[in-house]
């Protein structure tokens, strides 16, 4: 298949659309600028950087011509709802255009739940409409009554290579800064995957995409340490010895507010009807080795 990535240059991005070419696609993965390193970066992982600004349709429109499949991997912070919303229009117009039904691998992630009360949560919990980012279980609804094929995936909290939007990056640049701090609830676990798990995802969808359209998975591992006992790991790992600051989650931004409580999940969905399974079983089995990943992926001075 053609697959067109957005946010192919980001941190899920690259990991997603390089499986993608590995699995034998044709994977064109949407920049900003084809000529940065980040896309550059791409053309080694055999994966066509093309031009485009997500905000603006009309400059990666014509990248639809073509494709069998959209993987959506990035938010638009500037008015999130609105841009996963011309998603959705733009390729109910393409198939107007030319008859070609597109499958839409459409990307939320588990914070979207906000606080629901449950131990374990599922592909068929709903989520707290006060959630900060609770619009996102919205989207999912309206792209369901779009007709449009897809297949949504709520991810657990990233790990692994980069770790250039994971929080696990976020504590390592801290630790090293000598002021890691810790937002909101010291007693909140969240479910993690490992960047590459979360990839293999994709391809598993990709690789029969009408068996699965219509179906949600939520892809995530077996961790329950604290978010707090990680972040010590994360912190140990860079030879920080010191406290770890304790703020509110307001104090962190968005984000934060949205991942204040527990968020644990279970992907048996994912493991009955894709077959997927982790490799990479904890965060904590080797932090050492996901700190040099991270340290190794910085730009150098």
């Amino acid at each position: 298949m053609q697959i067109l990535v957005t946010g192919a240059t980001g941190y899920a991005g690259r990991r997603v659309s390089t499986a993608l070419s590995r699995a034998g696609h044709t994977v064109l993965g949407l920049a900003r600028d084809t000529d940065s390193p980040a896309a550059r970066a791409l053309v080694a992982d055999e994966v066509t950087p093309v031009p485009g600004d997500f905000s603006r349709p009309e400059t990666w429109r014509g990248h639809l011509e073509g494709t069998d499949a959209v993987v959506h991997l990035l938010m638009d912070m500037s008015d999130p709802a609105a841009g996963d919303r011309r998603l959705f229009a733009e390729l109910l117009a393409a198939q107007e255009r030319d008859g070609r039904r597109r499958h839409l691998v459409f990307t939320t992630g588990i914070s979207s739940y906000g606080r629901t009360g449950l131990a374990l949560m599922d592909e068929n919990t709903p989520g707290n409409p006060d959630s900060p980012i609770g619009f996102r279980f919205a989207l999912e609804k309206e792209l369901a009554a779009s007709g449009l094929a897809h297949t949504v995936v709520r991810p657990g909290f990233m790990y692994g290579g980069p770790a250039s939007t994971s929080m696990t990056g976020q504590w390592f640049a801290a630790a090293e800064a000598g002021a890691p701090v810790f937002y909101g609830d010291t007693t909140k676990r969240w479910s993690w995957v490992h960047v590459d798990d979360l990839a293999d995802a994709y391809v598993r969808i990709l690789d029969n995409p009408a068996a699965v359209d219509k179906e949600t998975f939520v892809i995530a591992d077996d961790q329950r340490l604290s978010a707090l006992d990680m972040q010590r790991t994360a912190v140990r790992a860079v030879g920080h010895t010191g406290e770890i600051m304790l703020e509110s989650a307001e104090a962190g931004g968005m984000m934060q507010m949205a991942a204040d409580q527990d968020e644990l999940v279970t992907s048996a969905k994912a493991h009955r009807l894709l077959g997927w399974r982790p490799r990479h079983t904890a965060f904590t089995d080797n932090p050492e080795l996901h700190y040099q990943a991270w340290k190794a992926a910085q730009p150098t001075t």
